[in-house]
């Protein structure tokens, strides 16, 4: 079965997350390293729940959410760059799939909320 861009983005984003907190793990980073595991594994887990959202309403929640952990990913990745914890090349690589699902649930969640009132 083929998944949506969406999906993949966030498959995508949470496999490049975990392994770089493997790296960071190794590295004895921790603090930051946990956080931005969680939230990448959030996108991508309730980006997966909002499929199955028991009303419209539960579905643009799930998709919210997702939003919110994209951002908030973004945000440690930007950390992480600043504080010389991961290079130039890993931070755009990841940047750009975290910045390509915020874009994507951003439009999703017009589509969705405007779609409420019809």
């Amino acid at each position: 079965m083929k998944e949506d861009k969406l999906s993949d983005l966030s498959m995508q984003l949470s496999v490049d997350v975990l392994k770089l907190t493997k790296e960071l793990r190794a590295k004895h980073e921790t603090i930051i390293s946990n956080q931005i595991g969680r939230s990448a594994t959030s996108v991508c887990a309730n980006i997966a729940e909002s499929k199955y959202g028991h009303s419209r309403a539960d579905f643009i929640a799930k998709l919210e959410i997702a939003l919110k952990e994209a951002n908030e990913t973004g945000k440690w990745l930007e950390m992480l760059f600043r504080t010389d914890h991961i290079d130039e090349a890993t931070y755009k690589s990841i940047d750009k799939t975290c910045s390509t699902i915020r874009v994507l649930l951003i439009a999703s969640i017009k589509t969705a909320k405007s779609r409420i009132n019809k």
